[in-house]
């Protein structure tokens, strides 16, 4: 059975402009798994200079084993996805990741196996932390980092504790249990309405039908 992870991010209980932030991404995360979910990822990466390009990492917990599915932004750089976890090691998601680091992901393009890896201290990482950070849309500047004006010095000590994880995918998925898997909702919702609306068609016109 799959679950939105109940703590995505980890860390403070800090009243601050970043923990407010946190707290809003937390409540919006179910939402945004129920859209891929009815098979509307696509519509979430509609306007990524604003709404960010949006993924769901499927991971397991390192103590439960439950199947958990957690939204970020996300960038491929050289075929591979990268995402950073904002709140560092603390974040559960990417110490799942760590610990089981066979995970899925869901993209626009389809949905994936992937291997996770930890590339926090790669020489590359300030260029890739920006790529993730450009593509995260309105997210970063809420966390008051400006990745297209900022030198690679102020975005180094902005970002210090951040972690990076490249997610190198292995294989295609199809079937059950992945994005759209409960697209079956929208048929059955508009025969739903369709059926309410010509009931109470015939009922407005009875009267006037000869």
């Amino acid at each position: 059975m799959a679950t939105e992870d109940p703590s995505p991010s980890g860390g403070s209980s800090s009243l601050g402009p970043a923990s407010v932030a946190r707290q809003a991404f937390r409540l919006l995360n179910p939402f945004m798994v129920a859209l891929w979910r009815l098979g509307l990822g696509g519509m979430l990466n509609s306007w990524p200079p604003v709404g960010g390009r949006l993924m769901v990492l499927v991971h397991r917990g390192r103590r439960s084993g439950n199947r958990y599915l957690t939204p970020l932004n996300y960038a491929i750089v050289g075929g591979d996805v990268y995402c950073l976890a904002g709140y560092g090691e603390a974040a559960d998601w990417f110490r799942n990741a760590l610990a089981a680091p066979s995970v899925e992901v869901w993209l626009p393009s389809g949905w994936w196996e992937a291997e996770a890896v930890d590339v926090s201290a790669v020489p590359e990482r300030m260029a890739l932390m920006r790529s993730v950070l450009i593509g995260s849309g309105f997210a970063a500047y809420a966390a008051g980092i400006n990745p297209r004006r900022w030198s690679d010095a102020q975005l180094k000590e902005k970002t210090r504790g951040y972690r990076l994880l490249r997610l190198e995918r292995t294989m295609a998925r199809t079937g059950p249990g992945g994005p759209g898997d409960q697209a079956w909702v929208w048929p059955l919702a508009t025969a739903v309405v369709l059926t309410g609306w010509v009931h109470r068609w015939r009922r407005t016109n009875q009267g006037t039908i000869t």
